[in-house]
C-alpha cells in the first residue's frame, strides 16, 4: 500500500471526499465512499483522520472524520498473525469416511501500519478527552476496540494515562474517562473465569480501584457543595452513574478484596444515594413514571388494576391531564430559549 503524507494537502483532499460522503446524491456520496475504501490500507491514512479532528475548522467534518476513523478501527484493527476459520462445502472425511464440513484455515493480513498502530495508541486517549462530546464518544468506541485486542499485553500504559486524568479537575474529562473505563470493562461481566481474566482484573484493579473510590467519595461530596444547580447536578449525577456501572462490572467475577475492605465507604455512599430527595434530579422521572404506568396497562396480566372507575379517574386527573397543560414555567422557558426547550420535549421530559 502506498504511503499518504501527513501534508495540508492530503488533510484537504481528505476533508473533500468526507464532505462528499454525506452528499444525498447516491453518485457524489458513492465515489467517494469507494475512494475511502481504496485508501484506507495506506500508512498515515489514520492519523491523517485524526489530525482532521484537531485541525479542521468544520464541526461537522470533525464528526465524520471520527465516525470514520471508529468504523476503519472496528472493521482492521486486528492482533497481528491472526487467523480467519470458516467451514466451506460438504465432502467426505478420510479420517471417519463421513460426511463432514471441511476446515479452512487463512491468514489475515495486517491491514494496519505498526507505526500506525503505536501513533494512534499514544494520541488517541488525549484526543479523545480534549473533544467535544459527540466525538468523545466515537473515539471512546474506537479505545475500547483496540482495547479489546491490545489492553493489557500491548497498551500497558492505558490505565496510567486514563486515572492520571481523575486529578483534572474537569468532569468532562472525567466522564470520557469514566465512559471509557466502562466499555473496556463491561466485558468481566460475561466472561468465563480463567487466570487470564483474574490476572487481567488484578491488574486493573491496583491501578484504578483506590482511584475510582477517591473519586466517588469526591464526586458524592460535590453533590452536596452543588445542590441547588440543576446544571452541575446532571454532570456530577453522569459521573456517579458511570462509576456505578464500573464498580458493578469490578465486582461481578469475585468481590475483591480491596472493595470488601472499603465496603462501608461504597454502601454508605449508596445508600445515600438511593434515599437522595432533591427536586432538580426528577425532571426525568415522571416521564420514566408515565412510561412505566403505560407498559404495566397494555399488559393483560395486570388488567385488573385498571378496572376500577376510580383508579381511572385518578390518573387522568392527576396523571394525563396535568401533563397535558402548558404552565406558566413551560412558557417562559419557552420564550427564554425555545431550541432547549424543544428539545427536552423530544426527549421527553415531564412536566414536575
Amino acid at each position: 500500500s502506498a504511503k499518504m503524507e501527513l501534508s495540508d494537502a492530503n488533510l484537504q483532499t481528505l476533508t473533500e471526499y468526507l464532505k462528499k460522503t454525506l452528499d444525498p446524491d447516491p453518485a457524489i456520496r458513492r465515489p467517494a465512499e469507494k475512494f475511502l475504501e481504496t485508501v484506507e490500507g495506506s500508512q498515515n491514512y489514520p492519523l491523517l483522520l485524526l489530525t482532521l479532528l484537531e485541525k479542521s475548522q468544520e464541526n461537522v467534518i470533525k464528526v465524520c472524520a471520527s465516525v470514520t476513523f471508529k468504523n476503519y478501527i472496528k472493521r482492521n484493527w486486528r492482533i497481528v498473525g491472526i487467523r480467519s476459520i470458516f467451514y466451506s462445502d460438504l465432502s467426505v472425511c478420510v479420517n471417519c469416511n463421513l460426511w463432514c464440513k471441511v476446515l479452512h484455515v487463512e491468514d489475515e493480513p495486517n491491514k494496519i501500519f505498526e507505526s500506525d498502530r503505536i501513533a494512534i495508541k499514544a494520541n488517541i486517549v488525549p484526543l479523545m478527552l480534549s473533544s467535544p462530546e459527540q466525538i468523545q464518544k466515537q473515539l471512546s468506541d474506537a479505545i475500547s476496540i483496540i482495547g479489546r485486542e491490545d489492553f493489557p499485553q500491548k497498551w500497558p500504559d492505558l490505565l496510567t494515562e486514563m486515572v492520571n486524568r481523575f486529578q483534572s479537575g474537569d468532569f468532562h474529562v472525567i466522564n470520557g474517562v469514566l465512559r471509557t473505563a466502562h466499555s473496556l470493562f463491561k466485558r468481566y461481566r460475561h466472561e468465563f473465569k480463567s487466570n487470564e481474566l483474574w490476572t487481567e482484573i488484578k491488574l486493573v484493579l491496583d491501578a484504578f480501584a483506590l482511584p475510582l473510590t477517591n473519586l466517588f467519595k469526591a464526586t458524592i461530596d460535590l453533590c452536596s457543595t452543588h445542590a441547588n444547580d440543576a446544571s452541575a447536578l446532571k454532570v456530577l449525577f453522569s459521573s456517579l452513574i458511570l462509576i456505578a456501572k464500573l464498580f458493578y462490572s469490578l465486582n461481578f467475577q469475585d468481590l475483591p478484596e480491596f472493595f470488601e475492605d472499603n465496603m462501608e465507604t461504597w454502601m454508605t455512599n449508596f445508600h445515600s444515594l438511593l434515599t437522595l430527595d432533591n427536586k432538580l434530579l426528577q425532571t426525568d422521572l415522571v416521564s420514566n413514571a408515565i412510561q412505566f404506568l403505560a407498559s404495566v396497562c397494555e399488559r393483560p396480566h395486570y388488567k385488573h388494576l385498571f378496572e376500577d372507575q376510580n383508579t381511572l379517574t385518578s390518573i387522568c386527573e392527576k396523571v394525563i391531564v396535568p401533563n397535558m397543560e402548558f404552565r406558566a414555567a413551560d412558557e417562559e422557558a419557552f420564550e427564554d430559549n425555545s431550541e432547549e426547550y424543544i428539545r427536552r420535549d423530544l426527549e421527553g421530559s415531564g412536566n414536575p
